[in-house]
């Protein structure tokens, strides 16, 4: 191990030892698996935000996923910068300028379990990391008829979706 690996150990031992729950009490199946997603959001190569996704079907991980650049390019962590801050370009606007566009941590986690033969239908996405889900990626997650999202926004809030019901209008209308 590498220094900086030595410090984020010692830095992830800590936040372990330090978590809520060091009492008796489990985390139930909801907290869980949104804790997995955090630990998920870690790997981001994004500058901006750090983003994960898990997808659960019966109680099992099939997939996660985090924002970065896709596979083969390099990433901003690896350039040393982000484009849209370099050019003073709003969170939320202009994603098309993006490193990680088309990779969010939802798509990424989707691509994942389609490349390894995983059905999504019925499963549910636990989401970390920002506090919208971007239309695109809705019509992906609905498109791959995931059921359920849970996503721990980062206010510390907690908003539970069921696709079918929820989404089933267009969401700039709201």
């Amino acid at each position: 191990m590498n220094a900086n690996s030595m410090t984020f150990s010692n830095e992830l031992f800590n936040w372990c030892e330090n978590f809520p729950y060091q009492d008796n009490r489990r985390p139930n199946w909801d907290e869980y698996f949104l804790l997995l997603a955090y630990i998920a959001s870690r790997r981001s190569s994004c500058w901006r935000k750090k983003v994960g996704a898990v997808i659960v079907k019966d109680k099992a991980v099939i997939s996660t996923g985090y924002n970065g650049a896709p596979a083969p390019q390099i990433n901003c962590l690896e350039l040393g910068e982000c484009y849209r801050d370099v050019h003073n370009i709003a969170s939320g606007t202009e994603l098309e300028k993006c490193r990680a566009s088309g990779s969010h941590a939802e798509s990424n986690a989707i691509a994942l379990a389609a490349k390894n033969g995983h059905s999504t239908a019925g499963a549910t996405l636990y989401l970390f990391g920002h506090n919208y889900i971007c239309n695109v990626c809705r019509g992906i997650i609905a498109n791959a008829y995931i059921s359920r999202v849970v996503h721990l926004k980062e206010d510390g809030s907690v908003v539970e979706f069921d696709v079918f019901k929820d989404w089933n209008k267009n969401p700039l209308d709201s």
